[in-house]
This record gives C-alpha cells, sequence and structure tokens, in this order.
C-alpha cells in the first residue's frame, strides 16, 4: 500500500472503517460524521451528525453484510478525498441487492471526517 498516493490509502482505509462500523454496530458511525455532515439515503435528506446516525440505526434489518467490488477515489481542489464504492449488500433474509455509495472526506483537526454521504440501492425499473 506504500506506493498508492496518500489520498488512495486514506480513502481505502475509510471504506473498511466505515463498512466494519455499518455491519457491526452502527450507532458507532457518529465517530465519522460531524454536524455540518450531510447523508442522502435513497432520496432523502438528513443533515447533521445526530440525524445521520438515527436515520442508519433505525434502518429496518438485524443484521447487514456489505462485499465491496469496486472503490475509485479521487483528491479535490480543496484537499478532500471523494470516494465512490459499488457492490453487495445481505440484509437478514433478503436476497443481495446492489448498491452505489459516494462518500466526500474532509481533514478537520487532523481526523478524516465524512462531510458528504449518498447512498442508492442498485435497483432498476424498466417499466
Amino acid at each position: 500500500m506504500g506506493d498508492k498516493p496518500i489520498w488512495e490509502q486514506i480513502g481505502s482505509s475509510f471504506i473498511q472503517h466505515y463498512y466494519q462500523l455499518f455491519d457491526n454496530d452502527r450507532t458507532q458511525l457518529d465517530a465519522i460524521y460531524i454536524d455540518a455532515s450531510c447523508l442522502m439515503w435513497e432520496g432523502q435528506q438528513f443533515q447533521g451528525k445526530a440525524a445521520i446516525v438515527k436515520k442508519l440505526s433505525s434502518l429496518p434489518f438485524q443484521k447487514i453484510q456489505h462485499s465491496i467490488t469496486a472503490q475509485d477515489r479521487q483528491p479535490t481542489p480543496h484537499s478532500c478525498i471523494i470516494s465512490m464504492v459499488v457492490g453487495q449488500l445481505k440484509a437478514d433474509e433478503d436476497p443481495i441487492m446492489g448498491f452505489h455509495q459516494m462518500f466526500l472526506l474532509k481533514n478537520i483537526n487532523d481526523a478524516w471526517v465524512c462531510t458528504n454521504d449518498m447512498f442508492r440501492l442498485a435497483l432498476h425499473n424498466f417499466g
């Protein structure tokens, strides 16, 4: 991992940490958001650490497992990192579903936090 740019290393580590927390204890996700953070979850907007964690903690499943199939990252002109994730998830006994998620990471007081988070299931309506 040492030959990758630092923004690649930070983005990869963040994604690993995020999904580990999400899959094991969603209430711990408050550590990665700040009060100015925004979450777009399936078209619903949530702002602030408390509102985001409340939404994620109240999702209607008991257990979930994410499998990441692709990650892409880019540095931004303002020293942030955009990270896009494509993968599959399995919630309770539901069928496996695809998903896309995008994070904007910013270094605040020597800690990388998520300022923007957008999530969508990869469901298609061809009707």
